[in-house]
């Protein structure tokens, strides 16, 4: 069965930078669509990144340019690099999979067959 476990996550400064990390086991991993998303309290689950079978990148605009997607299929990891963090990027990040990367008018979403880990809070103070 799928199984999702994500680390590195804490407490920074805004301006701060965190790595993600996520270890998958459990399905072909290099054919799978890796994503992460974020949850804060009270809102809905926000897609931040994902990274399809080819590699191909995609970002929420809010985090373009400063958070970097990246996996590795030998590894059976996905990381996410995260600089020049803000507060509003706190939130509770999850790691994804999925056979496709889903993307509805450019936004990256997710579908009914997708598997999530159990989460790592990030949380950035002012």
């Amino acid at each position: 069965r799928v199984q999702l476990v994500e680390s590195g996550g804490g407490a920074v400064q805004s301006g701060g930078s965190l790595r993600l990390s996520c270890t998958a086991s459990g399905f072909y991993f290099s054919r799978y669509c890796m994503t992460w998303f974020r949850q804060a309290p009270g809102q809905e689950r926000e897609g931040v990144a994902g990274i399809d079978s080819r590699g191909h990148t995609i970002y929420t605009d809010s985090v373009q340019g400063r958070f970097t997607i990246s996996r590795d299929n030998d590894k059976t990891t996905v990381d996410l690099e995260m600089n020049s963090l803000k507060p509003e990027d706190t939130a509770v990040y999850y790691c994804g999979a999925d056979r496709e990367c889903t993307v509805l008018a450019g936004i990256l979403a997710y579908g009914s067959t997708a598997s999530w880990g159990q989460g790592t809070q990030v949380t950035v103070s002012s």
